[in-house]
């Protein structure tokens, strides 16, 4: 996501921020239009599962989330009451974890209410973790898949091993598996995706998911018939990144995926204390 638009998303969420004996708190009718949900049958559903997530905790629901009645007016002059909530930074978070991070509001989201400030470089941090993650899982399914069909068509646990050393090869222009390791400073039993930005993640992902398309619609068997449509789909990527003037053996390793998600889930521990309690 570009800095302009976390910007002006960010400013979104500023603005229907408010406060109670210094307890940040949102109302969940102002919350809901902001995560993309049109109906509120549909958003009163995210809040009631989010409640659910919270007992599993031993948390007491009420701190976080307080139903509260409000008048609004209608056509005639009249007023009508209708359902809201109050709901902590804590509360706001889980409900934005029952979302579908594919919509950008809901990453944000994600990340926004996750971090104890509202500093634009933390929020930043956390989104392009998500992203990583987000990459990281595609490329761990794509792999699996590619685990499987190459066994069912005669190739052993090796040869997988060097079917895929022989891909990044291919990607990483001349440069293997082991040797990539070695450019970034890997230790020999980390895999190499976990230091990788997500670019080059998403790039072997997709060599990934086109060889397994091509071994499945041609039926190609052995190693070495799937080893040459494997480092030809990663050359294929590579002449691609290469039009666009990025070498991926280039680009500077990330952080560890490891460590980063032992950051996160300490900031997840650490959310619930500093979200405070509804008064």
């Amino acid at each position: 996501m570009e800095q302009s638009k976390i910007y002006k998303i960010k400013e979104k969420f500023d603005s229907i921020l408010h406060q109670l004996e210094n307890i940040d708190f949102w109302y969940a009718r102002d919350l809901m239009q902001l995560l993309g949900y049109k109906r509120w049958e549909n958003f009163n559903t995210a809040i009631y599962r989010a409640m659910d997530s919270v007992e599993t905790t031993n948390t007491t629901v009420s701190d976080h989330f307080r139903e509260i009645t409000k008048m609004v007016p209608l056509g005639s002059g009249a007023e009508r009451p209708i359902k809201d909530y109050m709901l902590t930074r804590y509360a706001c978070y889980l409900i934005a974890m029952n979302g579908d991070t594919k919509k950008e509001e809901i990453a944000f989201a994600q990340s926004y209410f996750s971090v104890q400030t509202r500093k634009q470089e933390l929020i930043e941090e956390r989104l392009h973790y998500i992203e990583r993650t987000e990459a990281r899982g595609k490329l761990k399914e794509s792999e699996k898949r590619l685990s499987q069909n190459i066994y069912e068509r005669g190739v052993d646990d090796k040869g997988f091993g060097r079917i895929r050393s022989k891909g990044d090869t291919a990607l990483f222009g001349g440069h293997n598996t082991k040797e990539m390791k070695q450019r970034l400073g890997v230790n020999d039993n980390r895999p190499l995706a976990d230091f990788l930005p997500t670019l080059t993640i998403a790039a072997k992902n997709l060599a990934t998911e086109m060889t397994n398309y091509n071994v499945e619609s041609n039926n190609l068997y052995g190693e070495t018939a799937i080893t040459d449509e494997h480092v030809l789909n990663n050359s294929t990527i590579r002449d691609m990144l290469g039009q666009r003037g990025i070498k991926p053996e280039e680009l500077p390793p990330a952080e560890d995926l490891k460590k980063l998600e032992r950051k996160v889930n300490q900031q997840n521990k650490d959310l619930i204390k500093n979200s405070g309690k509804l008064p």
